[in-house]
């Protein structure tokens, strides 16, 4: 009994340690850090508050944005609390982006009145993807020719000026625009999320892109190269209709979780707002080779309808002349596909050799490919080449053939075979495609190397020696393989009359 009298005695003997001891730990406190010691802005100073501002531009703390970007497309309900903002994209579908013009009365005054060039930039999100971008996109150009990863839909968009699209840079388009005025951007995105990711088994994850814009200010020589904001988000482009079935199942998911468990996840917006960034790296490029153009007249338009510059024609394809042999190799073979922009089929064939491809009957190649690739690629395999819609020879009249002419013109012989006493001549092959005059015309121009305006008329001698004019008409009832002796009649120093006899 006396033992458990002194239960209680102890307790207070250790509690009271236990105080002294935390008493005295807190002790030092305030004493090193001074008066100053529990201000906010000291503590939110340390480094382990810092973390989440490591990714901004330095010195922006008390910066004000000039800008403010807007992307129209909901953001996903599925993204924690302190992650990064994810939006579905449908691939090819238009999406606006508001150009806001965020400045305070007073501030950035040089571009009152002016006009500022924006960047933009679909790039990849993945570190790991950044280091190999042109590798990546050199691949997409490869199995995609003439497309492009972004494009400014500008019958859409309001307020843009003189947008510009490089054939060189598939993933950057730049315009200018004016602050004070309205400005909305349609963007359409080309490529999906899992054209970049290793396909194993199907079903793979898609990669993040980045929608970057970075803005500039004219300096004192006119170009777009004073750096005024940049700004990005996180994006997922889908095949079409696959965003909004991915927003779907994302709003099923959190629907099926608990209060507690939905605390963790940011709401779903309507809208994404970018989020300041540093400027895209490559922006070197833009500084030190301005696109021309960019200064203070903007009459020209480079950026043509659809895909690609109207100026400029993307890098075509080999054409198909290397015809499919049967000793090439699977691997020889899936290069000669890519090659015939076949690139979609790839897989389908990975172990068909080229003996293995051209035992392939039509019907074969159409239940594969379907009947619009399928009848591409079974002419492609069997090297079919497509037949002019007319062909006729053509021989240069000598002096030597216009004695015999006329020699013989008394026996009626026709020289259009090119025998007579056993004389040779040489027949030249015209291919006509549209059977017009006017390709008549071009044909001969450069069967004589001259230039066609050297040429004033063509005509074809009839039975009685006329001339008559060559006409479209005549032109589309000429026998196939017809042969023809031209003559010339200099009409002018520098121009002919051509006679088909």
């Amino acid at each position: 009994m006396a033992w458990a009298l002194k239960l209680p005695l102890a307790d207070e003997v250790i509690e009271s340690g236990l105080v002294q001891d935390f008493d005295a730990s807190l002790s030092g406190i305030g004493q090193e850090l001074g008066a100053g010691a529990y201000s906010m802005s000291d503590v939110l100073a340390l480094p382990i508050f810092k973390q989440e501002e490591s990714s901004l531009p330095p010195d922006n703390e008390n910066k004000i944005l000039p800008f403010q970007y807007v992307l129209c497309a909901a953001t996903s309900p599925a993204v924690k609390l302190h992650d990064e903002t994810l939006t579905y994209l449908n691939q090819g579908q238009s999406y606006e982006i508001r150009m806001l013009d965020n400045r305070k009365l007073g501030e950035l005054p040089e571009i009152n009145g002016k006009l500022v060039k924006s960047i933009f930039r679909v790039v990849f999100h993945d570190r790991r993807l950044q280091y190999t971008e042109h590798q990546q996109l050199e691949g997409w150009r490869w199995n995609r020719p003439g497309d492009r990863i972004l494009d400014i839909d500008i019958p859409m968009s309001v307020g843009i000026i003189d947008p510009r699209a490089n054939p060189n840079q598939l993933n950057t388009v730049e315009f200018l625009w004016d602050p004070a005025k309205r400005t909305s951007v349609f963007i359409q995105v080309h490529c999906i999320s899992t054209e970049f990711t290793m396909r194993k088994h199907g079903g793979e994850k898609g990669v993040p892109f980045r929608v970057q814009i970075d803005t500039f200010k004219e300096n004192e020589n006119g170009e777009y190269t004073e750096h005024l904001h940049s700004a990005s988000c996180q994006i997922k482009v889908f095949k079409p209709k696959g965003a909004d079935r991915k927003q779907k199942t994302d709003r099923e998911k959190m629907e099926k979780r608990t209060p507690h468990e939905k605390e963790k996840y940011q709401p779903s917006y309507e809208t994404t707002i970018l989020t300041e960034c540093s400027p895209w790296p490559e922006i070197t490029y833009v500084n030190n080779s301005p696109s021309p153009g960019f200064n203070s007249s903007h009459s020209s338009f480079s950026l043509g309808e659809g895909n690609g510059s109207p100026n400029h024609q993307p890098e075509p394809p080999p054409p198909v002349t290397d015809n499919l042999l049967p000793t090439t190799t699977p691997q020889e073979a899936q290069q000669w596909l890519h090659r015939n922009r076949f690139s979609t089929f790839t897989r389908l064939f990975t172990n068909f050799s080229g003996a293995d491809l051209l035992k392939l009957t039509r019907d074969d190649v159409i239940q594969i490919c379907g009947p619009a690739d399928g009848i591409r690629l079974f002419n492609a395999l069997k090297g079919r080449m497509v037949r002019p819609r007319l062909t006729i020879y053509v021989c240069q009249e000598s002096l030597q053939l216009r004695e015999q002419q006329q020699q013989q013109q008394q026996q009626q012989q026709k020289h259009e075979d090119g025998d007579s006493n056993g004389t040779f001549f040489v027949y030249h092959a015209i291919y006509l495609e549209e059977l017009t005059a006017v390709e008549l015309t071009e044909k001969i121009a450069q069967l004589f190397s001259i230039s066609p305006c050297q040429i004033s008329q063509i005509y074809k001698q009839g039975p009685t020696g006329v001339h008559v004019l060559i006409s479209d008409e005549m032109i589309q009832n000429f026998q196939e393989e017809a042969c023809f002796i031209l003559d010339t009649m200099k009409e002018t120093s520098d121009s002919y009359h051509i006679i088909l006899k």
